[in-house]
């Protein structure tokens, strides 16, 4: 009896719109004082009581007369109202099993309101139904760093981000677009010269030369379940190069990795070999093989951390009796999210390569802080300010004070970069982003220093 009264209250409140809204017009035109602003007030409350027939009928599996009503029901300037509009017509989508629809409706919602928790919660839900689990679970991140969220409503995103962490089964990834650069030979110019007995003589370092190219980055990964739970075995491959108007300075990059994984409810750990090749300049480079260890914790739901260690063998191709040896890495991570859609990324690194000559064995030592955020009208930005210091083993002849000088290199770099992006330009499901970065190195080494400045145009996968 319930249901047909909604259902018949829905049909009524619907049919009448249009002679509620012609009085409206009719009244406003005879007079704009305090009748009108009455008549607003009605209006603005008619689509409130509009919002809640519509879900009870959403609650009792009425799609059809729920869906005519909302879009029936008049416009109004309340954001919570029309908010919960479009929320009632996902959930329509969700439960008709139009996944698709829904996605394109919560979507729509967060890139006005980023920070609403239940919008980013139904949409990671939709694409766990969709089987997409890197985009579930980058939502499910951000949700549940939300504020004043039950604690029934808690557990049951922890538990979904286990489920997400669990099947995580494949992912491709690909970036491609313009990359402009100031500097591509990390070169400072000017000249230097030595002054002995015999007079002062100069020779001309390389000037920084400026070159438009392209880049392209194309991976992918793949997890195969050992067991049903816990063990898996990801292996992952990934191409990236750089292709210049000044075809000297193009870069190619190809890596690959493979080995066990174990998943527990709140973390990962992945122990794999990996080999690497590159080629730069189309010339033989270098290639590498060794082993990582991979691990990820969730401390608390927003606060998670993580660690990378490495060790690898270096072989170069054309330097090999120099600078062949081993390099060893130790990164950390932590990541805590403000709330739905704000967040912070503090890295850090200790590198140690060996090589053949001690001039060039060195440690390194790096941390970045990024910010990263979700805004209103599809906007998305991320800032990071990037330094490392790098100290070499053994002594280099250089020209330093007008002389040559035996000298250990000291340097020291920083990158300040920012991303920025819109995702209601999307296309195909990547999305543009416009990358600029400076960067400044500083060394005790004169012709080692060098400034310049990047662009990267790019379209990269929207999560």
């Amino acid at each position: 009896m319930k249901k047909i009264f909604l259902i018949l209250f829905g049909i009524f409140y619907a049919t009448t719109v249009t002679v509620f809204n012609s009085y409206a017009v009719e009244s406003s035109m005879v007079s704009k004082s305090q009748e009108h602003k009455d008549n607003e007030k009605t209006y603005k409350m008619s689509a409130m009581d509009a919002v809640k027939v519509a879900g009870k009928l959403v609650a009792m599996g009425d799609f059809d007369h729920a869906q005519q009503l909302l879009f029936q029901m008049p416009k109004t300037d309340s954001l919570p109202v029309e908010i919960e509009r479009w929320y009632l017509l996902a959930q329509i989508e969700q439960k008709k099993g139009n996944i698709d629809e829904a996605i394109k409706i919560y979507r729509k919602i967060l890139d006005d309101q980023p920070d609403l928790v239940k919008i980013r919660y139904e949409l990671a839900l939709c694409y766990m139904m969709k089987h997409q689990w890197y985009r579930a679970d980058y939502h499910l991140r951000l949700a549940m760093a939300g504020q004043d969220i039950p604690d029934g409503v808690k557990q049951q995103m922890m538990y979904y981000r286990y489920i997400a962490r669990q099947n995580k089964n494949w992912n491709v990834w690909f970036n491609v677009g313009a990359a402009p650069d100031t500097n591509v030979n990390q070169a400072t110019g000017g000249k230097e010269c030595i002054v002995n007995e015999w007079g002062e003589f100069c020779r001309y370092l390389p000037e920084p030369e400026r070159v438009i190219g392209t880049n392209l980055s194309l991976g992918g990964n793949y997890e195969f379940k050992l067991t049903e739970k816990n063990w898996r075995w990801k292996s992952d491959a990934m191409i990236y190069t750089n292709v210049y108007n000044k075809h000297d300075y193009d870069d190619l990059y190809l890596s690959a990795s493979t080995g066990p994984r174990y998943i527990w409810d709140k973390g990962d750990v992945w122990l794999a070999g990996v080999v690497n090749r590159r080629w730069y300049g189309w010339d033989r480079y270098n290639w590498a093989y060794g082993a990582k260890l991979d691990t990820n914790y969730d401390f608390t739901r927003k606060l998670s951390a993580g660690l990378s260690l490495r060790t690898m063998e270096n072989k170069y191709d054309e330097y090999g009796e120099y600078m062949d040896g081993q390099s060893y890495s130790l990164n950390p991570h932590i990541a805590y999210s403000f709330g739905a859609s704000k967040y912070i990324v503090l890295r850090g690194g200790v590198n140690r390569e060996t090589a053949k000559m001690d001039a060039y064995a060195n440690w390194g030592y790096n941390t970045s802080l990024g910010f990263g955020s979700e805004l209103m009208y599809g906007f998305n930005v991320y800032v990071e300010p990037y330094f490392s210091w790098l100290k070499y083993d053994g002594d280099k002849w250089v020209v330093k004070n007008n002389a040559f000088q035996k000298v250990k290199e000291r340097d020291f770099l920083q990158r300040y970069s920012i991303s920025l992006s819109n995702s209601k330009l999307e296309v195909w499901g990547f999305v543009p982003t416009l990358t600029f970065a400076y960067t400044q190195k500083d060394s005790n080494i004169h012709s080692r220093e060098y400034k310049k400045w990047t662009t990267e145009f790019t379209f990269q996968q929207r999560f």
